[in-house]
């Protein structure tokens, strides 16, 4: 069996840098979509971001085509034009107002394509804030996810572009709902997902739980849980999280770990009770983990159905050995020739993992090539090139 490739005949075109409207064509182009990046000339400047910021493009940009514009020049802006009125679907996500300076905004570019899905990856939804320059932690500080992060009175940001990618995950979502409306009505439209509405989505939870118990959330190292065992533990050497989230669960593991004291108590069998007396139980739980090497630990635990997970590090996925062997793992060839895996899209169709070998391409890798099909010739692409509108 081949790769799924369910949105294959779909043609994106993006305007995009950073991570959040890249993510939105990676998600597609694992798919099976055909997406065109158009670059500046010299490439999108996120290809030479240091830091913390070095693994954005390899990560977003897989399985795309590149094209290299000058979109500054009337000829440049002319060949954007051409590639649009033959897609499906835009994405873009550049400041509020960019695209409609440039003459291509939803409304002008819907007039020579009416079937046209224009996503907008944006800071805000309209409102008062849409003016705004957002970032994923300016949304993650502002939509109170900080707050729930980090020990009361540090908001700290989560330890990756979970708003980002998020956010770009919804603008796929509005995607795929807007192309299958317009199989009934033909019609393309305009839709937008913003890192703001995003970060406040993923704390509705808080919020209702405020609504519910009419006292505000504390931030997650602070909280109550709402199980007695749910934490953190040393072992001898490494730390292990373990969970113990259901009363068949709490018998378990009483049993499995020869608890009999805690077992015979039948005013904590019942999981609120537990939660109740966690100051009691907890250190006979962290002196007994104790006790135990992590690997020894994970060995006892696994196939149990206790919920548990060793501390790992970005670095350890690389050989984790589901992935490895799940094909949770794609080999990509990055821009400088060295041959890495990189997480494939994680979702199962029909059996099968979106997953295939890909390559980064070099800024405007595929300029010649787009242009072809778009037919110009070999001498109005030599002049688009001369010229400094194409490269």
């Amino acid at each position: 069996m081949s790769q799924p490739t369910p949105l294959a005949g779909l043609k994106v075109i993006e305007f995009t840098h950073m991570v959040m409207g890249p993510a939105v064509g990676a998600i597609l182009a694992s798919l099976g979509a055909e997406v065109i990046r158009v670059e500046p000339i010299g490439g999108d400047r996120t290809r030479n971001l240091v830091g913390s910021g070095s693994g954005y493009f390899p990560m977003y940009n897989r399985h795309k085509q590149s094209i290299a514009l000058n979109l500054k020049d009337p000829a440049g802006l002319d060949v954007a034009r051409k590639l649009v009125a033959g897609a499906d679907i835009l994405v873009e996500n550049y400041r509020p107002g960019a695209m409609d300076r440039l003459g291509l905004g939803y409304q002008r570019l819907s007039e020579d394509n009416d079937g046209l899905i224009y996503c907008s990856e944006k800071g805000f939804l309209p409102g008062p804030y849409d003016n705004r320059t957002a970032l994923d932690e300016v949304a993650q500080m502002m939509g109170g996810l900080a707050y729930m992060t980090g020990p009361p009175g540090q908001p700290l940001r989560a330890g990756s572009s979970v708003i980002d990618v998020t956010g770009g995950m919804f603008g796929v979502i509005a995607i795929l709902a807007a192309v299958e409306e317009r199989h009934r009505t033909g019609k393309g439209q305009k839709v937008q997902s913003s890192l703001f509405e995003t970060t406040v989505y993923l704390i509705g939870q808080h919020m209702a739980q405020k609504a519910v118990t009419g006292k505000a959330a504390d931030p997650m190292p602070a909280r109550i849980s709402a199980w007695a065992i749910y934490d953190v533990f040393q072992t001898q050497d490494d730390p292990i999280f373990i969970g113990v989230v259901t009363d068949a669960l709490w018998e378990k593991f009483c049993k499995l770990f020869a608890l009999d004291d805690l077992w015979a108590d039948e005013g904590i069998r019942e999981n609120n009770n537990r939660v109740a007396a966690r100051d009691r139980i907890m250190p006979q739980i962290r002196a007994l983990v104790a006790t135990y090497k992590r690997d020894d630990l994970i060995a006892k635990l696994d196939g149990t159905g206790l919920p548990f997970a060793p501390i790992a590090r970005p670095e350890d996925m690389f050989d984790d050995p589901h992935l490895s062997a799940s094909g949770g793992l794609e080999e990509v060839t990055l821009a400088d020739g060295e041959v890495t895996k990189l997480p494939a899209l994680p979702i199962e169709m029909n059996g099968m993992r979106p997953s295939a070998a890909a390559s980064l391409k070099t800024e405007g890798a595929d300029t010649e090539a787009i242009l072809e099909q778009l037919g110009y010739s070999s001498d109005a692409i030599a002049v688009l090139r001369n010229d400094g509108a194409a490269q």
